[in-house]
This record gives structure tokens, C-alpha cells and sequence, in this order.
């Protein structure tokens, strides 16, 4: 267990109720610092992440254990989630919807995986990298498209957390303008030149169709500096 800064008794809690749970302790450095400590100290083959505002259901590990013993070749796995907001169970849109397989240009509008709903091999995290921890949001949608780039992903359907949302302490509540990290995180994996020829192409024009819409935003804010910036940005990157 990574704690990341907690100001409460999780330390005690947890050294009373769950004497067997390895208990880490870093100053609040943020999540990607947090579920990089993680992957550090954990010595298996196989690394499942669970947040703190979400639950696993009980056969979660069990149901995606059973499904890569099936597809041996897979390396990284996700489930389907259950939606709690404001303690209400409800239905996410349809382009929320979870898919498996060469899935890179489905994770480019939005974060398509969710951290606690994946199971990944060590292997991968040696391959393409840890969390960007200069990242406040959107560190999973970076890691995502470095990860779908290169692998497939195998898809339990059936949802295995629940995800609960809703909360004025959610990282997604506290940053307006949530698309210049994934706009970020799109400039890396473009200018890494690894992408096919169809990835790159698909990349590039999300990055585009992003970098427009948050100048929109910003001219309207009357930020001049930035909309500069994203004025070059949409310059620079229509010329590829």
C-alpha cells in the first residue's frame, strides 16, 4: 500500500487491521509518484493498481487471472467498471464503453482504461516507462497511449470495480482545461517518430482537433500568451 501523504491514522489503521499489507509511506508527491513507488516495490510479475476512490469487486484478480491464462500471449488487461456518483449508480455514455484489442486510436479522445480496472506485466512498464510524474492529471491517458501503441489489450466485460465519482476532492474537479495534458502527453508520443503510419496520422489530428478547441477556450479567457502558444502549436504540428 503507497500512502501519499495522508494527514488521518491510515498508518495505524492499517498496521492493526492488515498486519501482512507492505505499508509505504511518501510525502504527498501526486498519484504518478505514488503508483510508481508502487510498481518498485512490488515483486511480482503481474501489477494491478487499485485508487483510493474506488473498489474492487471481489473476483476481480480471479476472473482476469483465468482470462490471460486463456490468451497467454496478452500482457496487459482491463474490465469493464460499475459508475457510482454521489452514491447513485449510473449509466456512462456510450463512448465510455470499454474495448479490447488494438485499441490506440480508441484512447485518444479520452482516457479509455481506468488504472484500478487493469492488470499489467512487469514487462510492459520496462518497455514504455513509468507514469510521467510531471503529470498532475491525465498521467494514465500518456501512459495508455504509449502502452496501446505497442500491445493489445485483453477485455473482461464484465465490470470487476466500482468507480465512484462526484467528489469535490476528485483530481479531474480541481484543473479547468483538462485537454491541455492530454495534448500534452499527444506532442510526446507523436515527436517519439515510433508510432505506424496510421497511429501517427490518427494522433496528430486528435492532437489538432484538441489544441483547437482549448485555444477557443483561452481566447475567449482573454489568455493572449497562451493562445499564442497554441496558435504555433496548431502551426507547427499542421505541418507534419
Amino acid at each position: 500500500m503507497i500512502d501519499d501523504g495522508s494527514t488521518d491514522d491510515t498508518q495505524a489503521m492499517v498496521n492493526k487491521e492488515f498486519p501482512a499489507v507492505n505499508y509505504y509511506r511518501q510525502e504527498n508527491c501526486g498519484v504518478s509518484r505514488a503508483r510508481n513507488l508502487g510498481i518498485h516495490h512490488a515483486t511480482g510479475h503481474w501489477l494491478a493498481f487499485l485508487d483510493s476512490d474506488d473498489e474492487w469487486l471481489p473476483e476481480k484478480l480471479s476472473r482476469q487471472a483465468v482470462a490471460l491464462s486463456a490468451n497467454i500471449e496478452s500482457k496487459v488487461c482491463h474490465t469493464e467498471e460499475l459508475w457510482i456518483r454521489n452514491g447513485v449508480r449510473v449509466n456512462p455514455a456510450k463512448h465510455y464503453a470499454k474495448k479490447g484489442g488494438w485499441i490506440f486510436t480508441h484512447c485518444l479522445p479520452l482516457c479509455a482504461m481506468s488504472p484500478s480496472t487493469v492488470m499489467i506485466h512487469r514487462s510492459v512498464f520496462e518497455d514504455v516507462g513509468l507514469f510521467d510524474t510531471q503529470l498532475p492529471v491525465c498521467e494514465d491517458y500518456d501512459l495508455w497511449l504509449r502502452i496501446t501503441a505497442k500491445y493489445p489489450v485483453l477485455l473482461v466485460e464484465q465490470p470487476q470495480i466500482k468507480k465512484y465519482g462526484g467528489h469535490e476532492d476528485q483530481l479531474s474537479q480541481q484543473f479547468w482545461g483538462m485537454d491541455r495534458f492530454r495534448i500534452n502527453a499527444l506532442q510526446k508520443i507523436v515527436d517519439t517518430g515510433q508510432l505506424s503510419n496510421d497511429n501517427q496520422q490518427a494522433a496528430v489530428s486528435m492532437l489538432l482537433k484538441k489544441a483547437e478547441i482549448y485555444l477557443n477556450g483561452v481566447t475567449k479567457r482573454g489568455k493572449t500568451e497562451e493562445a499564442h502558444y497554441y496558435r504555433t502549436l496548431i502551426k507547427d504540428y499542421s505541418l507534419n
